[in-house]
């Protein structure tokens, strides 16, 4: 029973980091918590929905639809939103991305109502594998492969390529950027256009493993993906990835070993978000933002 609530926390977890990667990427860059990148994560899973339900499009397809969508929603919102705000206090910057998360949910809740539609799990994503002699269904072993492999994307990208440099860059001193010849308004879309992705990846994977979409599904789940990347250490991207992992083996355990607490699994989220601003506010794997990033 542990391993199987192992393989089931690393699953749930796996959902956690893809969502909080993007949290920490805009971080970096721009000392923004994107409030609305819970919601992103609820576009991509209805583009997905809208995807398979109305066009009628294979799961692979659907994936793919959900993740330029979100991608290219990132993108405007930060040309729309952000852009014109570069200059302004960071406040005005995370008042900004409240509104745009409420903008998206009632935009959402007038188009397509509040009720829950249930999402068209594809059947081999729901057969049952046995896997080191447990049995678990395919979405469960697939997630974490999904998100280790996007995760060597982002690190590749980032420590690899030039645009990656640009990033890293950027994290520092976007003055000394546009200095030298390089477009930093570019090089910030490209990173809200990566998160963007990264969470729709996540949303519909969320999707499959609840089945059902509807307008407010991002917001608990985007609170706890924050909460995640500020666990692992708000700024790196594999303190993303362990966050998201710690919260979601933390949900899964106390729901298994200890039912009586299942009403509170929610909570411990946060339990673990005000004991690391108590001890160690940088994180697990925070880092010191004066010498390096991600």
């Amino acid at each position: 029973m542990f391993m199987q609530q192992m393989v089931n926390g690393f699953s749930l977890g796996s959902m956690y980091a893809l969502i909080a990667i993007g949290y920490t990427m805009v971080y970096g860059v721009l000392r923004l918590i994107n409030f609305a990148h819970g919601d992103i994560m609820m576009v991509g899973a209805f583009l997905g929905f809208f995807g398979m339900e109305v066009l009628e499009l294979p799961f692979v397809a659907a994936v793919l639809l959900a993740v330029v969508g979100a991608a290219l929603l990132g993108m405007a919102s930060d040309r729309v939103a952000y852009r014109p705000l570069r200059e302004a206090p960071k406040i005005s910057l995370l008042i900004t991305a409240i509104g745009v998360s409420f903008f998206l949910e009632n935009a959402f809740n007038v188009f397509f109502g509040g009720v829950p539609r249930a999402f068209p799990v594809p059947a081999y994503l729901e057969e049952m594998v046995e896997f080191f002699g447990l049995m678990m269904p395919i979405s469960a072993v697939l997630v974490p492969i999904i998100t280790a492999f996007l995760l060597g994307i982002i690190l590749w990208i980032l420590f690899k390529t030039k645009y990656g440099m640009a990033i890293r860059a950027l994290a520092f001193d976007v003055g000394t950027v546009n200095l030298m010849g390089i477009d930093a308004n570019r090089v910030i879309t490209l990173v809200f256009g990566m998160g963007s992705a990264l969470a729709a990846v996540g949303g519909i994977f969320w999707a499959v493993n609840y089945p059902s979409v509807e307008p407010m599904m991002g917001v608990l789940v985007g609170l706890k993906a924050f909460a995640a990347a500020v666990v692992g250490g708000i700024g790196s991207v594999g303190g993303a990835v362990l966050g998201g992992l710690i919260i979601g083996f933390t949900e899964v355990v106390v729901v298994a070993f200890f039912p009586e607490l299942g009403g509170y699994k929610d909570a411990f989220a946060f339990i673990f978000l005000i004991l690391i601003l108590l001890f160690k506010p940088t994180g697990i794997l925070g880092i010191d933002f004066e010498k390096s990033r991600f």
